[in-house]
């Protein structure tokens, strides 16, 4: 019994990236894809019969609870102040060199708020199929349909995120390139520089989730992001604030700490045909724990406006 249990503990280890993979893209959320991977083991853990295969078996459970959840989910999301963004994600534990530009791109910001528009059947058929290529028959177990339903969730869920989605995407270097030069002007506040770099339908918006001091509707256009990006980078400026750039959910984006070292937010680049098209920005502290010790937003806006003041 105890071999068997050794055994289980060892193919769940060696699943678990791929479950969490599964889970994130399913409900958007670190904390609640990390419940879902492990609410799956105690499930593996106490199951009376050893599945044929591992995998099946434990996709086919994180699929199920992850649906579950999401059903849950999509009443608070609607209840929710303010834009919702998935919690920002650092690093992809799954990695699939023949599908690198698939996994990164599903997992991206805009690719999850299209997931977004998808049910919560479809979006878990879309995941599994598209993102991982299980077979239907595969999927079907998983979500407990016949295969010929999946089909049609698939191809439902298929032209839903084909209308939404970009027509041009830029390279990964050219991503990267244009990332460097758009953190390089934010750093110096440079209004012009900024401008160049952003589409003429760009948009700025933020995820505070009603518990920080953000700007309550989009910024849309170019000028108009450029000067309340200049606008932050003096504020961020004052508080001695550090931009850690990196990868935000598969693209090219950066986290802000407080000189201490805290995460005030995170911010994602949304990049097409060689201009930047959404900068998203996700403030709400509840979405930055598993990033790193929280800063306190209010606290660095009040250190930021006494630093403005002028000396008596």
């Amino acid at each position: 019994m105890r071999r068997v249990e050794e055994s289980r503990a060892e193919e769940f280890q060696e699943l678990r990236p791929l479950l969490f993979a599964i889970a994130y893209r399913i409900l958007g959320g670190v904390g609640e894809a990390e419940d879902a991977v492990q609410e799956t083991w105690l499930r593996y853990e106490t199951s009376p019969t050893e599945p044929r295969s591992a995998k099946a078996f434990l996709s086919a459970t994180v699929s199920r609870i992850s649906i579950d959840v999401l059903r849950s989910a999509r009443v608070r999301r609607e209840e929710y102040v303010g834009p919702w963004f998935p919690e920002p994600l650092l690093t992809d534990p799954y990695s699939d060199p023949e599908r690198s530009a698939e996994l990164a791109d599903s997992v991206s910001m805009a690719a999850l708020l299209l997931l977004e528009r998808l049910s919560p059947l479809e979006r878990a058929v879309f995941v599994l199929r598209e993102v991982f290529g299980f077979s239907f028959r595969e999927i079907a177990s998983a979500v407990e349909r016949s295969e010929a339903a999946c089909r049609q969730l698939a191809m439902q869920a298929r032209r839903h995120m084909d209308a939404g989605r970009p027509r041009f995407a830029a390279d990964r270097k050219e991503r990267e390139q244009l990332a460097g030069r758009f953190f390089d002007a934010f750093k110096e506040g440079d209004v012009d520089g900024l401008t160049e770099l952003l589409a003429a339908d760009v948009t700025l918006v933020g995820d505070g989730g009603g518990k920080t001091p953000q700007w309550t509707t989009s910024v849309i256009g170019p000028e108009d992001v450029a000067r309340v990006l200049a606008w932050l980078a003096s504020q961020f400026a004052r508080i001695g604030g550090v931009v850690e750039p990196q990868q935000v959910n598969g693209q090219p984006g950066a986290i802000f700490r407080d000189r201490d070292g805290k995460v005030l937010n995170a911010l994602a680049l949304d990049i097409l045909d060689g201009r930047i098209q959404a900068i998203r920005t996700v403030i709400n502290p509840d979405k930055l724990g598993h990033i790193g010790a929280v800063a306190d937003v209010w606290a660095a806006l009040r250190e930021a406006n006494q630093a403005h003041r002028p000396a008596n």
